[in-house]
């Protein structure tokens, strides 16, 4: 691939207890793409998504073997230091949670956390990472507000600006837009387009056409392996894995 991979995985395998959840997975995340995952529930997208930033990492009885280089250093070596690692890697959930607090303090945390005291430099960031996400205009008169008081849609885009402050390389999005009305997902939806320019994103999505407005790859996960890895357009108009294929059938005539 001509892209230079942002985050390589190399024979990948992932057991829940005795469940062989994911299968010698090789993958090259290219840098300043958005690479989706698309697949049938329970196929292994999030638990592959969630290897990146060692979110498996809380639970006793998962069991991770292989390597996941991000900029070449492998995140399950034994001397990786994981809140250097997970500072790389914004995450968005299916569903936004805000800190119980103001919508400027949701933004100023994370730098407060790594030394930023300045208050005019946290002013400066907390306009800049919201008018990145679109919602300074909606939220310029009431940053001092519970940031729960905002739309769910509002909430969502506040959690990637929270997570942008800390000036991360990477966004994770786990299905982002699945508890979002359509206006609002299309507003998220256009926000990652643009932040490719930036940003590696990877996105977990159950849904086709999302997965075609917004990548530039795609990887077909079925069963715990992958299937199928190509450009966007490739994938879903000229697959060449005969369960590819099937997946997407009904999607493009």
């Amino acid at each position: 691939m001509a892209n230079t991979p942002h985050i390589s995985v190399q024979n990948l395998n992932v057991y829940y207890g005795q469940n062989h959840a994911l299968k010698n997975i090789s993958i090259d995340i290219p840098d300043k793409k958005v690479t989706s995952f698309i697949g049938p529930s329970g196929c292994g997208k999030t638990t592959l998504l969630k290897t990146f930033n060692r979110l498996h990492d809380s639970s006793v009885d998962v069991r991770v073997e292989g390597k996941v280089l991000v900029d070449g250093e492998d995140i399950y070596d034994s001397k990786a230091e994981v809140t250097h690692i997970r500072k790389k890697m914004g995450l968005l959930s299916q569903r936004p949670f805000p800190l119980p607090m103001s919508i400027y303090d949701n933004i100023a945390y994370g730098p407060r956390i790594h030394g930023m005291r300045d208050k005019e430099k946290l002013d400066q960031l907390v306009e800049q990472q919201l008018r990145d996400v679109a919602l300074w205009d909606e939220v310029k008169d009431r940053l001092n507000t519970p940031a729960v008081r905002l739309s769910i849609g509002q909430q969502q885009r506040l959690c990637l600006a929270r997570g942008l402050a800390v000036q991360p390389e990477i966004i994770l999005g786990d299905e982002p837009t699945s508890a979002l009305d359509p206006k609002s997902t299309q507003k998220i939806e256009e926000l990652f387009v643009q932040l490719r320019e930036k940003y590696t994103i990877v996105l977990v999505t159950h849904i086709l056409r999302q997965a075609r407005r917004v990548s530039d790859f795609i990887a077909f996960i079925y069963n715990g392996e992958i299937i199928e890895f190509a450009p966007t357009e490739e994938l879903l108009l000229n697959p060449k894995e005969e369960l590819t294929k099937e997946y997407v059938r009904g999607f493009v005539s």
